[in-house]
């Protein structure tokens, strides 16, 4: 490697040396080529030599083999057969090879194989939640008013359970909820709902939850050099809007975390994406705007990023002008499409007048490559044929034994191995519904209770049967004597005679009795019939 004056160290030439300057490091860059020419050497060399320079640096490990970054290299045939390509007597300033390991965290988003790495569903946000999910317009929108309606209830959404019980809620109470933001349709509820399902089934609900990962353990470094974290992928990657999602939130969380600190003579991280077709693969003009907003504003904090694929037409034009450092493989041009591929390629660099490009890119030989990085003014050099430099860490993947040591040495063991479930919407929602339907019980209870009281008072009002007799018999007997004695006096009072008046006292008594007797009747019959009718 180059002192930090001269630049970083990664290619040699026929003009000499060639290296990225380090103050044009987080510009971004590009390793391409066709599968098997060196791409996964060329994106070692690149991160231990920022290593070294006390840059750390995340990468996917998709085979197993970055994780020898971790372990010291030694000699080989193939590197002793190499070092006059890069010495002229064999070694670097007459000095034996110094191979050196580099300090290595690893992860995995299944906690396998390394660290886990989590984010809970409110920190990936509605937008990637619905790229992840595979949504429409429709669904996407109705996801981004569940986490809305979230959000103003104060209900944390960390895992899947959380989402799903989210979405009930919001199902449920559709029609309170589209006289604010729009309809809920139920088909749209439960098209998330499967998406949801069969993400859990891909094992997905691993990586939802807490507790979360911190971002700023990318930017470690140890004894002055960066620390590598290196993403266990080769599970991963077989489910790429996965992969391709999970890696893009994990680009958001830098842009938003990190401050501006603009250009630096060194980055404070350097980003490799490898297999970043995946990214752009079925994404929205919306989400690959997102994607060309964040590449472009996030080296202002300080952090480069380097795509790693094939061809590089699988990068949108509008990301690929964005990427000043370059090292193009060698490509194969067996159809029309892989010529035009070629070109599109060659067109890419600043031209050589010593060679033609386009057939340059078809002759290359594995580990070599067309090198072009930035000057110190920030503009392309010209390209040139190079060749890679061999990696002074292990090539090759570690031990299952090896890889366990790392683990439990990191300075970050522990921190995320064991998860978290704490109340969040899940629970609170079963806690707020069992509430509502207690609350539904006891008013219930209470409403059945006032109802027996009411009936108990009203029974106890309602005089019985016997007492009806008796007061209708009572009420008839006071109407006879008060008819009898109201007879007498008017007798007596007028002055008629005895048998007159006993005659007409004795009408007046049949009158009365029979007034008594249809008085008595008519209580009984009403007692009667109110009894029969309930």
């Amino acid at each position: 490697m180059l002192t930090k004056e001269e630049g970083l160290y990664i290619a040699h030439a026929g003009c000499g040396p060639l290296a990225i300057q380090g103050r044009m490091a987080n510009r971004h860059g590009l390793i391409a080529g066709a599968t098997g020419t060196g791409k996964t050497v060329s994106l070692q060399v690149m991160a231990e030599t920022f290593s070294q320079a006390g840059v750390p640096c995340f990468m996917a490990d998709m085979k197993g083999d970055l994780s020898g970054i971790s372990q010291v290299g030694k000699m080989s045939g193939f590197i002793e057969k190499r070092l006059p390509e890069f010495f002229p007597n064999g070694q670097p300033d007459g000095q034996p090879i110094q191979f050196a390991s580099c300090p290595v965290r690893l992860y995995d988003v299944y906690g396998e194989q390394g660290h886990p790495m989590r984010a809970t569903i409110s920190d990936m946000g509605p937008d990637l939640m619905s790229r992840l999910l595979g949504l429409n317009d429709v669904q996407a929108g109705v996801l981004t008013i569940t986490f809305r309606v979230a959000d103003e209830r104060g209900l944390l959404l960390i895992d899947i359970k959380d989402l799903r019980s989210m979405l009930d809620y919001v199902g449920k109470n559709a029609k309170d909820i589209q006289t604010r933001y729009g309809n809920v349709s139920t088909a749209s509820i439960g098209a998330i709902q499967r998406s949801l399902l069969a993400l859990e089934g891909e094992g997905a609900d691993k990586f939802f939850g807490e507790p979360s990962f911190d971002i700023q353990d990318l930017l470690a470094t140890e004894g002055g050099r960066g620390v590598m974290s290196v993403l266990a992928a080769d599970r991963l990657m077989l489910k790429p809007k996965l992969y391709s999602t999970f890696l893009l939130w994990l680009l958001s969380e830098l842009y938003t975390t990190l401050p501006e600190v603009g250009d630096m003579d060194m980055p404070k991280l350097v980003f490799f994406f490898d297999e970043a077709h995946m990214l752009f693969e079925d994404t929205s003009k919306a989400m690959t705007d997102k994607i060309e907003q964040v590449v472009r504003l996030i080296r202002s904090k300080g952090v480069g990023v380097y795509f790693v694929t094939q061809l590089p037409d699988d990068i949108p034009d509008v990301i690929l002008g964005q990427l000043g450092n370059r090292i193009q493989h060698a490509l194969r041009a067996y159809t029309p499409r892989d010529q035009k591929a070629v070109r599109v390629a060659a067109e890419t660099f600043r031209a050589n007048p010593d060679f033609k490009t386009e057939e340059a890119i078809m002759q290359l030989e594995t580990g070599e490559a067309l090198v072009s990085f930035l000057d110190e003014k920030g503009a392309p050099s010209i390209v040139q044929r190079a060749k890679i430099l061999f990696p002074l860490s292990q090539i090759g993947a570690i031990t299952e034994g090896q890889r366990l040591d790392l683990i439990k040495q990191s300075r970050v063991y522990g921190k995320y191995d064991t998860p978290i479930d704490r109340e969040s919407a899940f629970e609170q929602l079963i806690a707020e519904s069992e509430k509502q339907e207690r609350e539904a019980a006891e008013a219930a209870e209470a409403e059945a209770a006032e109802k027996e009281t009411k009936e108990e008072a009203k029974k106890k009002a309602k005089p019985g049967f016997w007492s009806k007799v008796i007061k209708a018999v009572l009420t008839a007997v006071t109407a006879t004597l008060g008819t009898i004695l109201g007879s007498i006096v008017s007798d007596k009072v007028t002055g008629k005679k005895t048998k007159s008046r006993t005659s007409g006292t004795g009408r007046v008594v049949k009158n009365a009795t029979s007034a008594a007797t249809r008085t008595v009747t008519r209580e009984l019959t009403r007692d009667i019939l109110g009894n029969l009718i309930k």
